[in-house]
């Protein structure tokens, strides 16, 4: 009972490790990782438990080991090593250890332990001496190795310094970081590396402070020492360092490009920006954007490094116990996850299981077919990388039955033709009536790792035809007898070989010259499949294009090439070649052309192809060796057989390879490559290959494997993507390889299109244009067979920091105290602009280094200069930049303001400019699109405005009252200015035909419309409305001062437009004389139910008025001849 007990406990605790339990043979205790110190004694752990006698041995690096008196089995199967040795080469007790245990039922063999002894070796990396300027940051780093990792601390001239302070700290990775350095901070240091093993100090370096220049100037964030990508071991420490420098002291933060927040409970910031990732996990990975900022602004700079997570495999599929029948099938399935991806292996009684026709491993699977007697066995399934491994058992249980026949007798194989073999034999010696059916099994007899076929037949007959074979080729078989209760054992094997046959196809040509006399044919031999028998020779045809005689050679069957020589130079030959075997001739290749040279070009290059795929051909070449020509380029020119051909694909001269993708598989591709320079093209090299077929002929009912999946992608610069994919779950012994496609999205020209091999799972993708977006596809390559591709992914690169600053930068003074700066974007493709810095000071402010900053958004190209001081020469430049970085600045404009020489200040003026700031800012913020709104709206009611104003003229035209009232309110402006003004509201006008005559009206965020009209007036009429509504001084001082509250940041400033500019920009962005001061005297827009408010103070200062050119809304009731619009 205990021991039942016992095995159920360890059941439940192996399910949470990975090792399913059955209570034979299992491990109690298995041995680990250590480091110990020279001399020290070790045990390494070793319990087995399960039916006795156990015996358990050690194993070293896959060796027995050998049992003395310093190192022995201890009584429980552990190994004691009294002292361990640290020698050189086998000597030493360094290693990777196992325990294998066995009893009546199998061997297990324990997971591997290494045995590390502590050391710890001379520094890699010293620190170096340094020059600072006080105030600046200082770093100094040291490396060295070590087992177990080191303490590392530093000595500033001989006295250990803190790990932290305000201003100092000590990174774990052997990094000092000094902040806001001071004179005192001045003198030597030394790194001093610890651990269990032995201490060392590193050479000295001194740290030299001088003084910082006066006054210090403004200085952009810039990141001196970022994070960089690593590769950290599960529940281990992550440091990513980032220092920083800048003026004034920028601020350092973090973030996940993926937009994930950031592990509070794992992570934490050491020091001025470090960031420390504790017990670091599978989902600490990916990548970490470190940003230096300027404090207050939206000056900053990013750097990035990606952070990959390394663990050791873990089973996520056991393999089962099983029991089968004797010439049964068992299948075993395991599956296991780690970083970097697991490698399995399968053990039978703790040795290694290799493949053979009956045994086969499909990746995670262990596939046994025929089962014998000694297949009985225990089975383990080991998950091993970089980061350590883990083992699974099951158990093989092979049932023997009594009553199953005896195995076919007189088994005969006779060869019928080059494709087919007749089996005959006799029935089972025992039990042959109870046989329902027959297996034939058969394989290729040369060679290692060949599969084998099997067919299944009735009982009814003792003779069967195969006939899928391949010519010249030697075969086994045997046959196995089915009953219902199991299978008989296998027969004899027998050996038979098919007869020869007349080769498949002709072998490829490829075609050079070496000279303009001669072609070097050549070619390679036929693989067996296309053979078919031995070659025992081959014949050349020749012949010139403009010719029909034709010139033959036979060659005998072991010769690869021929030189063709005394031909034509310059003239274009057609060549073909056939096979034989001792059956006959077979298929002849299609004509081929080639050229011979001529003077003064490069000769053909020396080409060759090699199929990566079914669909992907490698073109390899180089130079011919007696070329003297220059050579500028290459052209290659490819064609399926009978196809036309297709344009050329431009080559570099620095180039010798090119992957032809995207192919057929079974077809034959002509390929000609050819040099070219400035006198012509060169001499071409032909060649001809056929693509294999992706499904063989007796697989051609078998499914192609399905593609990668869970494809990933990401990137940290501009020229890089790296690729991530899975395998598909199928079953294989082959190699796998892999094909990615890649081209930038929306491509045109297909021979752009980069095709790229790798046998690995991941890619990093180079040389790709920055800002620019890529979709990848990948395709699956196994013995012949190829997957569809598999989903496209998409992923655009970084941009590139700017590399040029904006371009015609111009600064135009538009008021006396205001400066318009515009400019264009740099010129430079695939650069995304994220905002603009302008900086600008006078040439005093200039010299004491103080400048003024503005920053505008990366689609605005414009920004106002304010509050310029008269009399000053003012210096402007201009950056770039982006998330990637900053930009250079602009060659500094230089901008001169005009004293200001009147003697009086017009008060409406100096308040506009007061308030013109907030006016630009407000501008500043409309976007593209509420621009076009703004002026499609204009525009729409300007077209109203007209309309009426037209109506209202006709109207006034056909008045018979019109001289009536036009003396009526000639006499009331006579008589009194009180009722001239407020009296005109928005429901009332005037008219008269002899005289100048305007409406007008003003309410706060109403529409105004004013039409003049120029007519006669009598000189007797009286002009009191005449010399109140019309002052064309302050006509022109108004427009221009509105002008100015009209520029915005906006990037469409006109000196034609300022009016109308100024009257779409809104009730939020009129002057202050319509604003601001709407309660003052001067303020002549009262509401409607105030209209005789201020009468009589308008009447009694009007002279005052008039000579302080205050023209208010008088003004603009007759400002000329204009029409104009208020929003």
């Amino acid at each position: 009972m205990p021991y039942g007990n016992y095995c159920i406990e360890y059941f439940f605790l192996s399910l949470s490790t990975g090792v399913l339990c059955f209570s034979e043979l299992f491990f109690i205790k298995e041995p680990h990782d250590v480091t110990v110190m020279r001399r020290d004694a070790v045990i390494l752990d070793c319990q087995a438990h399960g039916e006795s006698p156990i015996d358990v041995r050690w194993l070293k690096n896959g060796v027995n080991v050998l049992e003395n008196e310093r190192v022995y089995r201890l009584s429980n199967g552990s190994l004691y090593i009294s002292e361990v040795e640290s020698r050189r080469g086998d000597k030493s007790d360094e290693g990777l250890y196992q325990c294998l245990a066995q009893n009546k039922y199998g061997a297990i063999l324990s997971q591997k332990a290494r045995l590390t002894i502590a050391s710890i070796s001379a520094f890699a990396i010293q620190p170096t001496s340094i020059v600072v300027t006080q105030g600046s940051v200082a770093r100094l780093s040291c490396k060295i190795s070590a087992h177990p990792p080191p303490i590392i601390t530093w000595e500033f001239n001989r006295v250990t310094l803190p790990l932290a302070t305000e201003r100092i700290t000590v990174l774990p990775n052997g990094v000092l970081q000094i902040h806001a350095v001071q004179r005192a901070d001045a003198g030597n240091y030394r790194c001093i590396a610890t651990n269990i093993a032995s201490r060392r100090r590193s050479t000295e370096a001194t740290l030299t402070v001088t003084p910082a220049p006066s006054p210090q100037l403004p200085q952009r964030p810039h990141i001196i020492v970022g994070p960089q990508n690593i590769s950290v071991s599960l529940h281990q420490n992550a440091i990513l360092e980032c220092m920083a420098t800048g003026n004034p002291r920028p601020i350092i933060s973090w973030s996940r490009a993926d937009s994930k927040s950031i592990d509070v409970y794992s992570t934490k910031v050491l020091g001025n920006g470090n960031l420390i990732i504790t017990d670091i996990k599978p989902q600490h990975g990916g990548v970490y954007m470190c940003r230096a900022t300027t404090p207050g602004t939206r000056n900053y700079t990013v750097a990035s490094a990606n952070v990959t997570v390394l663990a050791p495999p873990s089973l996520v599929e056991w393999p089962e116990s099983l029991t089968r029948p004797r010439a049964g099938t068992a299948r075993f399935v395991c599956h296991a996850e780690g970083v970097p991806t697991p490698q399995i292996t399968w053990l039978k009684n703790g040795e290694k299981v290799h493949s053979n026709g009956r045994i086969k491993m499909y990746n995670s699977k262990l596939v046994i077919n025929q089962i014998i007697p000694e297949d009985d066995a225990i089975y383990q399934c080991q998950a091993e990388n970089e980061q350590g491994s883990v083992l699974s058992m099951a158990r093989l249980i092979v049932v023997m039955s009594e009553d199953r026949p005896s195995a076919p007798r007189n088994l005969r194989a006779d060869t019928v033709s080059s494709s087919a073999i007749l089996l005959a034999w006799d029935r089972p010696l025992y039990n042959s009536d109870k046989v329902i059916a027959y297996s034939v099994h058969y394989m290729k007899a040369e060679g290692l790792n060949n599969e084998e076929y099997q067919v299944v037949i009735g009982n009814d007959t003792t003779r069967y035809i195969i006939d899928d074979l391949e010519p010249a080729r030697n075969y086994t078989f045997y046959v196995v007898a089915y009953m219902p209760m199991g299978a008989s054992r296998m027969s004899d094997h027998v050996f038979q070989h098919t007869l020869e046959d007349v080769p498949l196809r002709a072998p490829e040509l490829s075609l050079t010259s070496n000279s303009p006399m001669d072609i070097q044919v050549s070619w390679q031999p036929l693989p067996d499949k296309l053979s078919r028998g031995r070659v025992t020779a081959y014949r050349l045809s020749y012949r010139t294009s403009a010719e029909n005689a034709v010139s033959q050679l036979e060659l005998p069957g072991e010769k690869t090439q021929h030189l063709l020589e005394n031909l034509q130079p310059d003239t274009i030959y057609l060549l073909r070649i056939v096979a034989a075997t001792g059956i006959g001739w077979g298929e002849q290749s299609a004509w081929t052309s080639h050229r011979t040279p001529k003077a003064s070009i490069p000769l053909a290059p020396e080409l060759r192809l090699e199929p990566l795929n079914c669909t992907t051909i490698l073109v390899r070449w180089q130079l011919a060796p007696r070329n003297s020509a220059i050579v500028q380029g290459y052209r290659l020119f490819y064609h399926e057989e009978s196809q036309p051909e297709n344009a050329p694909v431009q080559l570099r001269a620095l180039d010798n390879t090119h992957t032809i993708g995207g192919l057929d598989p079974r077809k034959k591709y002509h390929v000609k490559l050819l040099a070219y320079n400035i006198v012509g093209d060169g001499y071409q090299a032909d060649q001809t290959i056929s693509t294999p077929g992706c499904v063989s002929v007796r697989d051609r009912l078998v499914p192609p494997p399905p593609p990668p999946h869970n494809v990933y992608t990401k990137t940290n610069s501009s020229t890089a993507i790296f690729l991530h994919w899975g395998r598909p779950a199928f079953t294989s012994s082959h190699s796998v390889n892999y094909t990615v496609r890649c081209n930038p999205v929306g491509l045109q020209n297909a021979s752009l299109v980069l095709y790229l091999q790798t046998s690995e799972q991941n890619l990093l993708v180079r040389d790709l244009e920055p800002n620019t977006k890529y979709e990848f596809a990948i395709r699956l390559h196994i013995d012949q067979l190829s997957s569809p591709w598999s989903p496209v992914v998409y992923q655009s690169t970084l941009p590139d920091a700017p590399l040029l600053p904006p371009s015609n930068v111009k600064v135009t003074l538009i008021e006396e105290d205001t400066a318009l700066v515009s400019w264009k974007p740099p010129d430079e493709p695939n650069v995304a602009v994220m905002h603009y810095t302008i900086l600008y000071a006078s040439r005093h402010a200039w010299i004491a280094g103080e400048w003024k900053v503005l920053q505008r958004e990366g689609s605005i190209t414009m920004a106002l200069l304010e509050n310029l001081k008269p009399g000053q020469v003012y210096l402007v430049k201009v950056s770039a930049s982006n998330n990637m970085g900053d930009g250079p600045f602009s060659h500094t404009v230089e901008l001169t303001v005009r004293a200001d020489l009147s003697s009086g200040h017009d008060p409406w003026h100096s308040r506009g400019s007061t308030h013109s700031t907030a006016f630009s800012d407000g501008f500043y913020h409309l976007d593209q699109k509420s621009m076009t709104g703004i002026t499609v709206g204009v525009c729409i009611a300007l077209i109203c405005i007209i309309i009426c104003a037209f109506i209202i003229v006709c109207r006034g035209k056909n008045s018979t009252s019109a001289s009536t009232a036009g003396h009526l309110v000639s006499e009331g402006q006579a008589e009194s200015a009180d009722v001239t003004v407020p009296m005109i509201s928005q429901n009332h006008f005037l008219d008269a035909k002899n005289i100048k005559h305007g409406t007008t009206s003003y309410q706060h965020g109403t529409t105004v419309l004013t039409f003049e009209e120029e007519l006669s007036i009598s000189p007797d009429q009286p002009t009191t409305m005449q010399a109140l509504l019309w002052r064309p001084s302050d006509t022109e001082g108004s427009s221009t001062s509105e002008g100015s509250h009209a520029t915005g940041d906006s990037g469409r400033y006109s000196h034609d437009e300022t009016e109308m500019t100024n009257l779409s920009s809104g009730p939020s962005s009129r002057p202050p004389s319509l604003t601001a001061e709407n309660s003052g005297g001067s303020d002549c827009s009262l509401p409607a139910e105030e209209p005789g408010g201020q009468l009589e103070e308008s009447q009694t200062d009007l002279k005052s008025t008039e000579s302080a050119e205050n023209g208010c809304c008088l003004h603009d009731t007759q400002s000329g001849s204009q029409s104009a619009l208020s929003l």
